[in-house]
């Protein structure tokens, strides 16, 4: 080691655990030059991913026998640069912009949309492809206001209820039942999502037809799985469309041709000359614009299933609507030909793990089977208690609580939107977790950097887009109070 250079103290150890940093690598008199080079290089090739807390100066200073000096400057270069962020006792944090915020300025920037361009799918901005991690990167970029998608009211859990049925269940649970079970899910958990769903979806399922999952994440998979088996390789997708389906679906092999979504649904005229032989929709709710399958559309989709097509239904949050009539699930109405999918994960939280699967007859079997072999079957005790909620009319309760809180927050939002964006168009608020602006022009990626940047996430909506579209913003106001939301579309605006 240089020994001779006065910011480094006789207390050197020859280097340090963290990233393996040796600082008799630095040139003579450039120690804040080696080290910045150093962590920003450990940035961007994900080494210290997002979030990850750097050691304190002082720390890395003792560990490296530097000067504390030399540390707080590498550290003062990397903050100034965005790589890094200083939020008091919990130090130091990487904040990815070498990931997220790069990804996003990048973006290609769209030509500006006439104004009165109102229609959804006819404009012309187009998404970047982006890595599988960059939600688990933007996830974990710290921000004062998290306007997510997707994202339910974790706080709003019900936590007295799940352990009052969590206890009930455990009180009369047999010994034999804490062993491994029907990989297709406990009897009891089946027979109340039948019944749930007979009540709340209008499907008439028998429990043996239904299989529990670890979500629909999990449920994409497995019939991935076996499409590819079946010779199947392609399953269309709507666009705009989930990003986080389309990833899951091409990590299993499958390509996602883009069928077009207007302001009537999916252009079934498009998917029929596509010639895919399956289609993942969401036509209770469709994510992102909010647009419900209309009737006709309904009807041309059933008869290109009909003529042997496969619908895969993601009935994600059908459940939470505000302004509007329920919307029929069509596997109600075409249930040899439809692949439904649901969960809690919107009315309880994510992290059960818990969701459901109806199967024409002729999958079902092979389903159980990559089923079992993908984990044996979801754990047994949240499935009875989460049937216990079910049964006990806890869930419904949770449910009408929630619509009245949302609809509180949608309130706001709309509000505050009109208020802080009035050229901004807002699709999808009748129903759901979050809903959909679209502006005039510009380049929604570099506004959702710019709003990142000072402390709001939300998603641009051509993250959600394979064709040219129009610009938004995709934005989630379950998980936010009235305040939070309206000071977060003020900070958009501000920036925008």
């Amino acid at each position: 080691m240089n020994r001779s250079n006065p910011a480094i103290s006789g207390r050197s150890n020859g280097g340090a655990d963290f990233l393996q940093l040796d600082p008799s690598e630095a040139p003579p008199g450039g120690l804040a030059d080696w080290l910045t080079d150093r962590l920003r290089t450990a940035i961007s090739t994900g080494h210290l991913p997002v979030g990850t807390r750097l050691p304190s100066t002082r720390t890395l200073a003792t560990d490296l026998g530097l000067s504390r000096g030399v540390v707080t400057e590498s550290y003062q270069r990397l903050t100034e640069d965005g790589h890094v962020s200083t939020h008091g006792r919990r130090g130091t944090i990487v904040m990815g912009s070498a990931t997220v915020r790069t990804r996003l300025r990048t973006h290609p920037r769209p030509p500006s949309v006439p104004p009165d361009e109102k229609v959804l799918g006819t404009t012309s901005c187009r998404a970047a492809d982006l890595d599988d991690e960059i939600f688990d990167n933007l996830r974990a970029v710290p921000a004062r206001i998290d306007l997510t998608p997707g994202v339910p009211d974790l706080a709003a859990f019900p936590r007295g209820a799940w352990l009052r049925a969590e206890r009930a269940v455990l009180a009369d649970l047999k010994s034999a039942e804490f062993g491994y079970g029907d990989p297709a899910g406990t009897p009891t958990l089946r027979r109340a999502v039948a019944a749930w769903l007979a009540q709340y979806r209008g499907i008439a399922a028998d429990p043996d037809d239904l299989i529990i999952v670890a979500g629909v994440a999990q449920a994409i998979g497995l019939v991935a799985q076996m499409l590819d088996r079946h010779g199947i390789h392609e399953i269309a997708v709507e666009d705009p469309g989930s990003l986080g389906s389309r990833q899951h679906l091409q990590n299993w092999g499958m390509r996602t041709p883009p069928i077009p979504v207007d302001d009537r649904g999916l252009q079934v005229d498009v998917l029929r000359t596509s010639g895919a032989g399956a289609v993942m929709v969401t036509p209770a709710h469709h994510f992102p614009t909010g647009v419900v399958l209309d009737g006709e559309r309904r009807r041309e989709l059933i008869q290109w299933a009909k003529d042997g097509g496969l619908v895969i239904e993601d009935d994600y949050d059908a459940e939470h609507r505000y302004d509007r009539p329920p919307v029929p699930a069509l596997r109600a109405m075409l249930p040899d030909h439809v692949i439904y999918t649901g969960s809690v994960s919107k009315l309880l939280a994510p992290a059960l793990r818990i969701g459901w699967m109806l199967a024409p007859p002729q999958y079902k079997e092979e389903l159980i089977a990559r089923k079992r072999l993908a984990d044996l079957g979801n754990a047994g005790l949240p499935q009875l208690t989460l049937a216990a909620l079910m049964e006990s009319g806890e869930l419904e309760r949770q449910l009408r609580f929630l619509r009245r809180r949302h609809r509180i927050r949608r309130d706001a939002m709309v509000n505050a939107i009109r208020n802080h964006l009035p050229t901004a168009t807002i699709h999808g608020a009748a129903a759901g977790l979050h809903l959909t602006i679209t502006l005039p022009n510009g380049d929604d990626t570099a506004l959702a950097a710019a709003a990142l940047e000072a402390g709001v996430k939300a998603h641009p909506l051509s993250w959600h887009c394979q064709l040219p579209h129009a610009p938004g913003l995709v934005l989630g106001y379950a998980a936010r109070t009235p305040t939070e939301i309206a000071e977060a579309i003020a900070t958009i605006a501000k920036v925008s």
